[in-house]
């Protein structure tokens, strides 16, 4: 029972921070490509740190 609360706390936390699931993303590339490299979580992090926050379009302020 602690670990799911724990899990769930991590869960939301990720989210708030607009960081999506890595579980989800693994799903997502069996269903929808197959055979093709699954990024490491840490890989996974860096990725989405990187499309979010060193966006090329983004805005200013």
């Amino acid at each position: 029972m602690i670990r799911r609360l724990l899990a769930r706390a991590a869960e939301t936390a990720r989210l708030m921070i607009g960081q999506p699931p890595y579980e989800a993303y693994c799903t997502h590339m069996a269903q929808t490509h197959p055979g093709e490299p699954v990024m490491t979580r840490a890989e996974f992090f860096r990725n989405r740190q990187d499309a979010r926050f060193n966006s090329r379009n983004g805005r200013c302020c």
